[in-house]
């Protein structure tokens, strides 16, 4: 008993001394740098060995994988192929097109695709999606095991005790500051609280984010929009600096956190049948975005994950509020760790443990100049072109399908639509009438 007491002191020396405040104080005694060097050189190394053995069992036929798909599309628009088709009366062979395309949708549609983790070009040392891996090299294996131990007999017990630590700390420290009365003070010390939790939750994660154009961040009074990957895509950016969350109230953990932190800061939750009214969120965000003293909203216009290699249908309700919009482009890199949720795969906490046992989250974080909706732009318009900035600065396909597919089927005026615009189509070629 008192070897583990003593086991344990050391052990909370180790993580309060060497992990905890310098990331409470936002420095960085080297650690971090240093694990990622090793794990970079180590997945080199890792790849290097699993090309050669690749090529000594199958000489022939290379197993490269390919984040563009199974399938070669030919990426011409529609209107284009129906022009080229339609030079004459309508033939029969013409429905060879539309044939190709439902084959290709069948196959690989671009929609259910992005729900699912994206696919790496070379095994990360993380799990085994060929079974080639077990026996290509027994040193690449030996240093798979190595990893296994490491992941999971040091860094997961690490990780599990910072996260701990930081999720106690910000409900007791936002409950504390919420005892406050409404002043500058009050603002200031909430504000630290959520920056230190945040930057304690972040080296939970092993976390590497680099932030590009600081001069953009958000201000106080504007809303920022970003594309959604994984619910820690809050935690990110919170480590760079603080907002007011909009989202729906939930129970157990997350409901407790919720109902403390919206004490110290100005938070917009609501409840399931309120999110149901738009008008009402719609009235409650211009609220808060009139008061420019209060932190700028942070939303997810997606409203659900995408797979870190698109950006889905943003919805217009964030856009409809006015104000000044703050663009926000998150891309993970997957070689590391998969920072994707794919919640109808993996429950929360089967996808924190998948987190907390990668090697590391490692993102880049870019802050795209503010915009504001022009006078002749509708609501959707303008989130189109917030869409757009955000794909293009982080790499991402740009994609016009609601990500409510995820879940649902398509709707009817969506098919509806794409009848009326090839309908359209055949009368201006004259192929009809």
């Amino acid at each position: 008993m008192e070897v583990v007491w003593a086991v344990g002191q050391v052990w909370l020396a180790v993580v309060l001394g060497l992990v905890m405040l310098p990331s409470a104080l936002g420095i960085s005694l080297g650690i971090s740098e240093a694990y990622m060097w090793v794990l970079v050189k180590t997945l080199e190394w890792a790849t290097i060995r699993l090309q050669k053995g690749a090529k000594k069992l199958q000489p022939q036929m290379p197993r490269t994988p390919t984040a563009n798909g199974i399938i070669e599309r030919d990426e011409t628009p529609m209107e284009k192929e129906i022009a080229l088709l339609h030079r004459a009366d309508f033939e029969f062979s013409h429905i060879f097109y539309f044939c190709r395309k439902g084959f290709e949708a069948i196959v690989e549609d671009e929609v259910t695709q992005r729900f699912s983790s994206e696919e790496l070009l070379s095994w990360n040392l993380l799990t085994r999606t060929n079974v080639n891996f077990h026996y290509i090299s027994l040193r690449l294996t030996v240093v798979w095991v190595i990893g296994v131990i490491v992941r999971y007999c040091f860094l997961l017990p690490l990780r599990f005790t910072l996260a701990a630590i930081g999720i106690t700390s910000m409900i007791v420290g936002t409950t504390l500051v919420g005892q406050l009365p409404n002043s500058s003070v009050k603002n200031y010390l909430s504000e630290v609280v959520h920056l230190t939790c945040s930057r304690i939750l972040v080296r939970a994660l092993s976390g590497t984010i680099h932030y590009h154009n600081k001069e953009n961040r958000p201000q106080k009074g504007g809303i920022c929009v970003a594309n959604h990957t994984s619910p820690i895509d809050a935690i990110i950016l919170t480590n760079d600096g603080c907002y007011a969350m909009v989202g729906q109230v939930h129970g157990g953990l997350m409901g407790v956190i919720q109902r403390a932190t919206v004490k110290a800061c100005p938070h917009v939750w609501f409840e399931r049948s309120e999110m149901k009214d738009r008008h009402l969120v719609t009235k409650r965000l211009r609220e808060h975005v009139a008061d420019k003293s209060k932190l700028p909203i942070l939303i997810f216009p997606e409203g659900t994950c995408i797979n870190n290699t698109s950006v889905m249908m943003f919805k217009k309700g964030s856009f409809e509020i006015g104000g000044t919009i703050y663009p926000v482009a998150i891309k993970y890199d997957p070689q590391f760790g998969d920072a994707f949720w794919n919640s109808s795969k993996y429950n929360i906490v089967s996808y924190l443990l998948r987190i907390m046992t990668s090697w590391a989250i490692v993102c880049n974080v870019w802050y795209l100049p503010p915009m504001v909706r022009k006078e002749d732009e509708d609501a959707v318009q303008f989130a189109n072109r917030v869409k757009s900035a955000i794909a293009r600065q982080g790499g991402l396909t740009e994609l016009p399908w609601d990500g409510g597919l995820k879940r649902a089927k398509v709707k009817d005026t969506f098919k509806e639509e794409q009848q009326k615009n090839y309908s359209k189509m055949l009368v201006r070629n004259g192929s009809v009438g």
